[in-house]
């Protein structure tokens, strides 16, 4: 685990302060940044969103899918987590806190777009951060590429009509053209251009079967993913700058049914997967992968759909800062609890 994922939280953590800092002092700058877009994409955004999204997209192996009919009660409880669980307590959780226990302190419209956010996180099971989680873990590498194939392959088809579901019963109309657009940019284009990728590297491997040309591309575009990842979070803060100033309180009001989501959903895959009776380095990656988020992509559609300045922008951004620390605590309790899977 390099110094990046190490510390992971703490670049984060210092990427918002540097983008509230720099929201206030030159804000016609970001004024600027946030009105390059095309077909209600933001430009800028996209292209990081690129840097972070192609290296992870590279990292997947399709051919591992042949494998999936050795252990199929690990894979079937990741779908079943993230697509038919996941992102209806989501979407319950947020209704719940914004319309209910927070209702006094936080507009309807503001309401209606954290909720948003939500339910943006919740539809976009983890792609990329799952690879760290699991090696953390000590998980089955090949099994988890097998997971994170086989749900890239579903969230192609499933995460706009999902979002769309969820979305409309909030009562927020849905543009479906941007959704589809962002599936499409964030999702199936990185996806094509990874398998590709892969692919003429692998066909130049001296060694048959090897990965290493892969490996070493990947880590050679590492940086950059880095760069594409913090300065979005920069963009990000640095839109909602004088939100934050305004009504700090309005990061702790998301972060506490963020946080409620993901102890609550590991509690249940973990649960299911010991009754399961899965071995320990099928379990553990399997209830991270339908814990954590795909923020990436999220934060894309959010923007897409509702704006840079938008509170469902905001709310995925929170996700961001909350998925980090807490997905780290669960590994430690994954690790803790290895005997009982023995």
């Amino acid at each position: 685990m390099g110094l990046f994922e190490r510390y992971l939280s703490v670049w984060v953590g210092i990427s918002i302060i540097l983008g509230v800092i720099l929201g206030c002092v030159i804000p016609d700058f970001f004024a600027l940044v946030a009105s390059l877009e095309y077909a209600h994409v933001n430009i800028v955004v996209a292209v990081l969103i690129w840097l972070m999204v192609y290296p992870m997209m590279i990292q997947i192996d399709f051919s591992s899918i042949k494998d999936v009919g050795k252990k199929p009660k690990g894979l079937a409880l990741t779908l079943i987590i993230n697509w038919l669980i996941k992102p209806f307590t989501m979407a319950a959780l947020g209704w719940l806190f914004f319309k209910g226990f927070f209702a006094d302190w936080v507009d309807p419209q503001s309401a209606n777009e954290y909720i948003a956010g939500m339910i943006l996180l919740g539809v976009a099971p983890c792609t990329a951060m799952v690879f760290v989680w699991s090696q953390l873990t000590k998980g089955d590498a090949n099994y988890t590429l097998v997971q994170v194939s086989i749900n890239d392959i579903i969230m192609i088809f499933a995460f706009a009509p999902l979002t769309a579901l969820l979305l409309g019963v909030s009562d927020i109309q849905v543009p479906w053209n941007t959704l589809l657009i962002s599936v499409l940019l964030y999702v199936l284009l990185p996806l094509i251009a990874g398998v590709l990728t892969r692919s003429t590297l692998d066909k130049r491997a001296e060694a048959p079967g090897k990965h290493t040309n892969v490996d070493n591309f990947v880590a050679q575009l590492k940086p950059w993913s880095i760069i594409g990842l913090l300065a979005t979070v920069v963009l990000l803060f640095g839109f909602q700058a004088q939100t934050i100033l305004a009504k700090p309180q309005t990061i702790v009001l998301i972060a506490i049914p963020l946080i409620i989501q993901t102890y609550g959903i590991f509690a249940v895959a973990y649960f299911i997967a010991k009754r399961l009776k899965l071995p320990h380095n099928v379990a553990g990656p399997a209830s991270m992968i339908g814990t954590s988020n795909f923020f990436e992509l999220a934060v894309a559609v959010a923007i897409s759909l509702f704006g840079l300045h938008s509170g469902a922008a905001l709310a995925t951004v929170v996700g961001v800062l909350v998925e980090v620390p807490v997905m780290l605590s669960l590994v430690y309790i994954v690790n803790r609890t290895q005997h009982w899977f023995d």
